[in-house]
């Protein structure tokens, strides 16, 4: 088994509810479990347009190789509606790669550690918040990346109440 974790983005319709059918996706991926997934937040778009995003992270633990676990994730993309028509466009989900246990892979379809995730406050955060002292594959640690990202806004949806 080895853990990946896996950012989960969506700003086209009801995106906190795809960001939980994707997770119960994650789920039935094949070899797979769901270890954990952080809460939801908004944050607004960086390098993109339209409306403020839903985001989460996952973390699965896989027997699953990179690339295959990759192309499942597009595959659930694809099921629930993701259109690419140009760089950054809205999207009613999107699911990246982060971390495939220590691995760092460099290819034309598929980078990891993802190329931009310690930029991004929106994957950052959700990733602290389920593995605190995760460190990235070149040692540095998740929690010492975020102060630099104070500036970019996030906000944390709370739960729903329990009926």
């Amino acid at each position: 088994m080895t853990r990946a974790y896996v950012g989960l983005g969506a700003n086209l319709g009801d995106a906190s509810a795809t960001i939980e059918a994707a997770c119960d996706a994650l789920a039935r991926l094949p070899g797979t479990r769901l270890m954990a997934r952080s809460s939801l937040y908004v944050s607004a778009p960086i390098d993109a347009t339209g409306p403020d995003f839903v985001n989460a992270v996952a973390a699965l633990d896989t027997v699953l190789e990179a690339h295959t676990l990759m192309l499942e994730l597009q595959a659930i993309e694809r099921s629930h509606g993701r259109e690419r028509p140009y760089r950054n466009a809205p999207r009613t989900l999107d699911l990246d790669l982060l971390l495939y246990g220590d691995a760092c892979i460099a290819g034309s379809a598929l980078t990891v550690p993802h190329p931009r995730m310690t930029q991004r406050a929106f994957v950052l955060l959700p990733l602290a918040e389920i593995a605190a002292d995760l460190r990235l594959p070149d040692g540095r640690a998740i929690a010492n990346l975020l102060p630099a990202l104070a500036d970019q806004r996030l906000t944390r949806i709370p739960p729903a109440p329990c009926p």
